[in-house]
């Protein structure tokens, strides 16, 4: 009998970032623009978005890429992150922060700060594995070189603020 080749699965990077402090209808007003979408175009979206919560949802979908970057490079098989799409993302509640504020004639009035836990998954359509399979190099993608400039812009403002802070320092050393 003739053995076959098992068929090739789509590689699936997950991130989980919880206890955000957003509440999850806020957050899956944002987790709603990039379901299903390719990842570079979900990193673009995350980038315009006017909302304080598409920063996290943007760390958790980059996370999300490193990991299944991290698999293919342990499984030692080529991917190409261009071809990544968000295949699943979930917000869930988290603990509810319960607190209370003064009011007049000795009452109270209470309030609830929400928290969220923020799922994000990408994975390769499954062409894309089939391809993978067959392709013996690997291949850097735009996706994967957006993510080295954050990475630089991030270690430039890092290096911004060291400046900034020696400099600080020489003033008040003449000061005194």
């Amino acid at each position: 009998m003739a053995t076959q080749p098992l068929p090739v699965q789509p590689l699936e990077g997950v991130a989980i970032a919880r206890y955000v402090r957003v509440s999850p209808q806020k957050a899956r007003l944002v987790i709603d623009l990039i379901r299903g979408e390719n990842a570079e175009r979900a990193l673009t979206v995350l980038e315009t978005t006017r909302k304080r919560v598409a920063r996290d949802v943007g760390k958790v979908l980059r996370s999300a890429i490193a990991n299944v970057q991290r698999k293919a490079e342990d499984a030692g098989s080529p991917l190409d992150v261009d071809r990544l799409y968000v295949s699943r993302c979930a917000v869930d509640p988290g603990p509810v922060l319960k607190r209370y504020r003064g009011a007049p004639f000795g009452r109270a009035h209470g309030y609830v700060h929400r928290t969220s836990h923020i799922v994000v998954a990408v994975a390769e359509h499954s062409g894309s594995a089939a391809e993978r399979a067959e392709t013996p190099t690997t291949a850097r993608g735009r996706v994967r070189k957006a993510l080295d400039t954050a990475r630089r812009q991030q270690q430039a403002k890092v290096e911004r603020k060291k400046k900034v802070e020696k400099k600080l320092k020489k003033r008040q050393k003449k000061a005194s």
